[in-house]
């Protein structure tokens, strides 16, 4: 029997941590970057500059944490949306068709990102972002709507194992987790139409989705347990709970990458272990701040943003919001020293998509999937 939640409502803190997450993608990691070069002998400014970007193959840096972060969030929002949809008294069918639905418009949005309107469909690449959300995401709720938590904790389990094992013992090779050799690359070769981004082999592809539908649903047990009635697990203890959750799904990740390496790329069973208690320890704390503490004066800052987080990442491919910024701001970076140019150009980017993003805000525009 699963457990009643409480009365729906809208959490600021996930709205406030769906912007804060887009902000690495909207300008802020190009800030970072921009700002350690002003200090090239500084081992920390140095470090903290190489968080801003992808790891090559095996490991993890802070950049390898956005995607899914942003895909953790989308699984917290769900218990929220279906209670709801009950409530209003939409049928089980009905639930699967919106699900569904918002599964196919994410891959479809993808593949308009990644250059449809070109009409090279040989050339065009099918896999995406979006897609891998859109995918991850509806098979995700799929199961939670049909299953009980325990059934779908047993799902989640197995798939993150067996995907584990079929990388290890299905492709003859002497190292299956290799760039050249690995399973994920083969499935994508065989069943993957158009472009795969690095040739043989495509970090949002198919068999890679496996993993991804494991960490949205875990993203669906934090948004379930949040909404238990604060009678039966007060706030301080629901909040205790997921930061313990939280170390021992990052201790299991790294224990599991003595085996099978974390990597962002094949979205292995360590990585989304360890991704998903960072995700955890994160939400946490802006649960805490926001929605218990009540501290929200400067959740607007970063909620403009996460209101309308595919407008930006849809925006940012089709708007060049560095030209705008450049109008305004091009001629006082001129005359700027080049580090502190390149700083004041990236903090202008920045603004202006926040500045887009707030005029969407102020006259109610959002663009819901």
């Amino acid at each position: 029997m699963e457990p009643t939640p409480q009365k729906s409502k809208r959490l600021t803190s996930l709205d406030a941590l769906r912007g804060f997450d887009m902000f690495f993608i909207m300008g802020l990691a190009g800030i970072i970057v921009a700002l350690t070069e002003l200090f090239p002998d500084s081992t920390t400014m140095q470090w903290l500059g190489s968080q801003m970007h992808h790891v090559e193959w095996h490991g993890l840096t802070h950049h390898d944490t956005i995607f899914p972060l942003f895909l953790f969030i989308a699984g917290i929002s769900f218990p929220f949306s279906l209670h709801a949809q009950r409530r209003s008294g939409k049928s089980e069918s009905e639930i699967y068709r919106k699900i569904i639905k918002r599964g196919i418009t994410l891959v479809l949005l993808g593949i308009v990102y990644n250059g449809f309107f070109q009409l090279d469909f040989e050339n065009l690449r099918y896999a995406s972002v979006l897609g891998r959300i859109g995918l991850a995401w509806m098979f995700s709720a799929l199961l939670f709507v049909r299953f009980g938590t325990r059934t779908n904790l047993a799902i989640a389990v197995v798939l993150l194992v067996g995907y584990w094992l079929a990388l290890w013992l299905i492709p003859d090779a002497s190292d299956p987790y290799s760039f050249e050799d690995n399973l994920v690359g083969t499935v994508d070769r065989l069943l993957l139409p158009g472009k795969l981004i690095y040739g043989s082999f495509d970090p949002e592809g198919l068999l890679s989705t496996i993993p991804a539908i494991a960490m949205a649903m875990f993203g669906m047990f934090t948004g379930q347990w949040i909404q238990l009635p604060s009678e039966r697990y007060s706030d301080s203890k629901k909040i205790s709970y997921m930061l313990v959750t939280a170390v021992l799904l990052i201790l299991i990740g790294y224990i599991w990458s003595l085996q099978f390496p974390i990597n962002k790329k094949l979205w292995t069973s360590s990585f989304v272990c360890v991704v998903s208690g960072i995700s955890l320890i994160l939400f946490s704390l802006f649960y805490y701040l926001m929605d218990v503490k009540g501290y929200t004066r400067y959740a607007l800052f970063f909620s403009v943003v996460g209101l309308n987080s595919i407008t930006i990442y849809l925006a940012q491919e089709m708007v060049s919001f560095s030209k705008i910024s450049n109008y305004f701001l091009g001629g006082l970076i001129e005359h700027l020293p080049e580090g502190y140019g390149e700083l004041l150009s990236n903090i202008g980017y920045f603004a202006v998509c926040w500045l887009f993003l707030y005029f969407l805000y102020k006259k109610k525009i959002f663009l819901k999937v």
